[in-house]
């Protein structure tokens, strides 16, 4: 019985164990499905839910924002077990989210962290237009997204919000867990902008940044 709901539910304990290259195909190839309206809803079902009741082993972590037009498994066409997801406003990172992010990458094998903002992000645009007065802790992180951003040219709040995914990638590859992972090729971390008309989600590579790759031989020496 328990061969028969693994290879049900796609192997999912053995085949979400992959490279960080592949993960992040997997997550280009369910957008694709999600914009062309070709989903296939993998690992919904009754028995998969069984198959994964004592374990989980997903591919992808992702750091996305709390709005309800951008659900994960929706845009990416994933199922049960398939995604380790954090949700705060702003798609911002702190202390608990670091260790939230480190326990999937160190203890449930995730190979890819997925910073995902979103076109027209309610929390970016409260900071640039100065009305942020409810959301004093995550404005505060989100400010210096809008301020690097505030004299370049182009519309400022989408240039705010992926200032502020970029900063975000910074700050999770800093840390001295992930770091280590990412010099040994087990972990990628990127980011992702998601459009709301198309829900075509742009993925972009931050490369480490000089702060990071010296934070990264500091933690190996």
């Amino acid at each position: 019985m328990c061969y028969l709901l693994f290879f049900l539910c796609g192997f999912m304990s053995i085949v979400n164990a992959v490279s960080p290259e592949k993960a992040l195909e997997r997550l280009v190839q369910g957008n694709k499905r999600f914009t062309s309206d070709k989903l296939k809803h993998p690992n919904r079902t009754g028995m998969c839910r069984e198959a994964i009741r004592t374990t989980q082993k997903p591919f992808a972590i992702v750091l996305g924002c709390s709005d309800s037009r951008v659900s994960p498994e929706i845009i990416f066409d994933q199922g049960l077990g398939d995604l380790f997801i954090i949700r705060v406003a702003g798609n911002v990172i702190d202390a608990v989210g670091i260790d939230s992010i480190e326990f999937a990458a160190n203890h449930l094998d995730s190979s890819i962290v997925l910073v995902l903002g979103h076109e027209n992000c309610g929390a970016v645009a409260a900071v640039v237009t100065n009305q942020a007065a409810d959301i004093p802790t995550v404005a505060k992180l989100i400010e210096p997204a809008v301020e690097k951003t505030r004299n370049l040219k182009g519309n400022h709040l989408v240039n705010a919000i992926t200032a502020n995914i970029n900063q975000v990638v910074e700050q999770i590859q800093q840390t001295p867990v992930l770091m280590k992972l990412i010099e040994k090729k087990k972990l990628k971390i990127v980011g992702g902008y998601y459009h709301l008309e198309t829900g075509k989600v742009d993925f972009f590579e931050n490369h480490l940044t000089a702060a990071a790759s010296s934070a990264i031989q500091s933690a190996l020496d």
